[in-house]
């Protein structure tokens, strides 16, 4: 019930709008469909960090799926509980390690011999045991984007199904290493339940002969990955999966369920899943306004003020978001239009050749499917200061994210005092 015009307006562009209504829709869908499952969502923060998001989830019910020791922060800062914390990352450092232990967070998910050998280490300093789930890498292919796959062994990830057995032996001889659960995840943004399926599928005798291995297993996680549309005319392949009334087979929460539950129930354990675009992607907008439109007879070019340092997707990976004017007049024609930012770089472009209402200078437009992996990408490139967030409920909207001041950008920068 709130104006992205009104919003736009009032706060300035860029602006990145998110829907408290929808973020809750999405947790609870979510949670419900598993309601046969002993279960915890940890929302993978790396999508979306903001205070206010993390609060929301937290006031929920829900964990978080954090990356760094930072994020641990975050979480404190936010009000949210380390004990509902899963540490994930290849690449834990000792510091990040200790903090975590010091904070009581629920585990780590494991994800080489050498880095079970190190928290074993630091644990062992602090005269604690860690809690570790080792991550599996079941060797699965999600079919998705190559840069946010997972599962299979040409990727960082994970230790190789085969040898997992043998690295929960040696665990098991630590003294510093608790056992606590299993952990797996095939990659980001699936449209189908077919690649869960499998893995779960491949996963789960390994979890029970673990679980009846190691009585102090107490979780399975399955991680995230569950995908969302960006595109509703369906034109780079994704599927809406709030639009059952199509009749096309899409991925629901409840397809989602009905095809893992069998799977995961007779297993008897705490399911852990972390999803972090399903939950936050379609709550968000990026609502640019329009500073030039150039025509060279070749190409429509609308101009706008937000860039890639904004909203990095569509540079990184090809990625499609649907943008719309924020008003909308049917009497407009469509015209095939190249969105593109003031960045000095031809990829910081958002779309090439779209059929968008004939814009003017001055006009607003908004990036939708924006929640997710887009401010916590953003950076200060060409030194152009970050976008403010708002957060709207209702008739209400709040600032959860001040813009950053120019000034702000090299704060932290200093001249050697020879140079003076």
């Amino acid at each position: 019930d709130v104006s992205l015009q009104s919003l736009a307006e009032h706060y300035g562009t860029p602006l990145y709008v998110y829907s408290q209504r929808t973020l809750e829709e999405h947790f609870k869908k979510l949670s419900s469909s598993l309601s046969e499952l002993d279960h915890l969502i940890c929302f993978a923060m790396k999508a979306n960090s903001n205070q206010a998001v993390l609060r929301l989830f937290s006031n929920l019910g829900g964990g978080f799926d954090t990356v760094s020791d930072g994020e641990i922060m975050r979480v404190k800062a936010a009000g949210g509980d380390p004990a509902k914390c899963v540490f994930a990352g290849v690449g834990k450092r000792r510091e990040e390690i200790r903090y975590a232990l010091e904070q009581g967070i629920y585990c780590f998910n494991v994800e080489s011999e050498a880095e079970l050998q190190r928290i074993h280490e630091v644990a062992t300093e602090m005269s604690k045991q860690a809690p570790v789930a080792i991550r599996v890498n079941p060797n699965v292919d999600a079919h998705t984007h190559a840069k946010i796959t997972t599962g299979t062994y040409e990727n960082k990830f994970g230790v190789a199904f085969e040898k997992i057995e043998a690295l929960y032996a040696h665990a098991a001889g630590l003294s510093g290493i608790e056992i606590r659960g299993v952990q797996m995840h095939i990659g980001s943004q699936l449209t189908e339940v077919e690649p869960f399926r499998a893995a779960v599928q491949k996963v789960a005798p390994l979890v029970e002969k673990l679980k009846n291995t190691y009585s102090s297993i107490q979780f399975f996680s399955i991680g995230g990955g569950l995908g969302i549309v960006y595109d509703p005319a369906l034109e780079s392949g994704q599927e809406s999966w709030w639009d059952s009334e199509e009749g096309r087979k899409i991925l629901t929460p409840k397809t989602y369920a009905e095809t893992l539950v069998p799977l995961l129930k007779p297993l008897g354990l705490r399911v852990l899943l972390e999803p972090g675009r399903f939950l936050a992607g379609n709550a968000g907008a990026l609502i640019s306004r329009v500073e030039y439109v150039k025509n060279t007879g070749q190409k429509n070019f609308v101009i706008v003020d937000a860039a890639m340092n904004d909203l990095i997707r569509p540079a990184f990976y090809d990625s499609y978001h649907q943008i719309v004017p924020v008003q909308e007049d049917k009497n407009l024609p469509a015209i095939a239009s190249d969105v593109v930012g003031p960045i000095c770089e031809s990829g910081d472009t958002f779309c090439k050749e779209r059929a968008i209402q004939k814009l003017e200078e001055g006009d607003y437009v908004a990036m939708l499917s924006a929640g997710a992996y887009g401010f916590v990408m953003a950076g200060n490139y060409n030194t152009r200061p970050m976008a403010a967030e708002v957060l709207v409920n209702g008739d209400k909207a709040a600032v959860v994210r001040k813009r950053q001041t120019i000034e702000q950008i090299w704060a932290g920068e200093s001249v050697p005092e020879w140079m003076e």
